[in-house]
């Protein structure tokens, strides 16, 4: 039985809310959205919308993970933006050979914007309580990552720190230690790319559905999964003739990124590749491009125009660039003139 997914079904995203913002005007948002194998395939996060302090445990296929909350609770679906941020940004450093480490220093602003959130000051309130939760979530799981098997436990990230606040004490900047557990798995590009529209599901379990059907369905073009299966993995709490019409939902919906939901018989769950994930390699440019930009707009920083000049690259589709340097420079000579 296949249910055909409702015209209607995307008014149920969330806004696409920086679309015509500053969503590339940084290079921070050339990476496309990274998300590590391991907790994509198994549930680490909680699908719940209010603070869940249950202790989570799973079994499967030989892997064994027990997750326990802090006071704050467990570590959310939604919380796990901050992770897939921070993955992005590590792949986008060692994609363009920089020396990487398990700290890294964000923006809070930026990490809100590609993440498709608000900029409130109540964004920034939820953005230090999913740190919180991040930090206080321990794992204890022996999960391969990097072809090594450990069985220990972990926070989701070891630490973070506001390291500088505005005058009303909002966050402006902080730095996020992640586990050795995550960085080993980046280190062994262990990640698969994301759509951008994932940040548009509104619902966990949408988040947590379309994160198992990219691990699964991978290169191929269909991956067939029974209901009880899918209950397992998903994580969910809901009894399985909930879960049921839930997934029911989604299809009905169909608006899950890059894939297309279909319910067999036997209660199984079929989906199918829509459109691709395909990831463009960014234009890189040569020094002496720098050198001729620098005399078309002098005193200018070269850096930040190449940034900017990759936002618009980046929202213009992706073109391919038979030669990024003639482009790069015609643009500058449009600013210039």
């Amino acid at each position: 039985m296949a249910l055909r997914p409702s015209p209607a079904g995307a008014s149920s995203l969330l806004p696409d809310r920086h679309r015509q913002g500053d969503f590339f005007l940084c290079d921070v948002f050339d990476a496309l959205p990274k998300d590590d194998m391991a907790s994509m395939e198994h549930p680490l996060f909680s699908l719940a919308t209010r603070p869940d302090r249950r202790i989570l445990s799973y079994a499967h296929n030989g892997t064994e993970i027990t997750v326990t909350p802090s006071v704050k609770g467990l570590a959310t679906i939604h919380d796990k933006d901050i992770l897939i941020f921070c993955i992005s940004q590590l792949m986008a450093g060692i994609n363009a050979g920089r020396q990487v480490s398990r700290t890294l220093y964000l923006k809070a602003h930026d990490l809100l914007i590609a993440t498709n959130r608000e900029t409130s000051g109540d964004a920034y309130r939820r953005l230090r309580e999913a740190f919180e939760r991040l930090a206080g979530t321990r794992i204890t799981t022996n999960i391969v990552t990097g072809e090594i098997e450990t069985t220990a436990g972990f926070g989701l990230i070891e630490s973070w720190e506001i390291v500088r606040k505005s005058r009303g004490g909002r966050m402006i900047s902080v730095a996020v230690t992640l586990s050795e557990w995550l960085y080993r798995a980046v280190l062994a590009k262990s990640v698969l790319t994301l759509s951008r529209d994932y940040f548009r599901l509104r619902k966990p379990l949408e988040r947590r559905i379309y994160e198992l059907a990219r691990k699964h369905c991978g290169r191929q073009p269909a991956w067939t999964v029974s209901v009880e299966t899918l209950l397992k993995k998903s994580g969910s709490a809901s009894p399985r003739r909930v879960f049921r019409k839930m997934v029911r939902d989604m299809i009905a919906e169909g608006h899950l990124p890059d894939y297309a939901m279909e319910e067999l018989e036997g209660d199984l769950i079929r989906f199918s590749l829509r459109h691709p994930v395909v990831e463009v390699p960014p234009p890189v440019l040569k020094p002496e491009t720098h050198d001729a930009a620098r005399a078309l707009l002098p005193g200018q920083d070269v850096h930040a125009l190449e940034a900017e000049w990759r936002g618009v690259w980046v929202r213009t589709g992706q073109p391919r660039l038979r030669n990024p340097d003639a482009a790069f420079l015609g643009w500058v000579r449009k600013r210039a003139g």
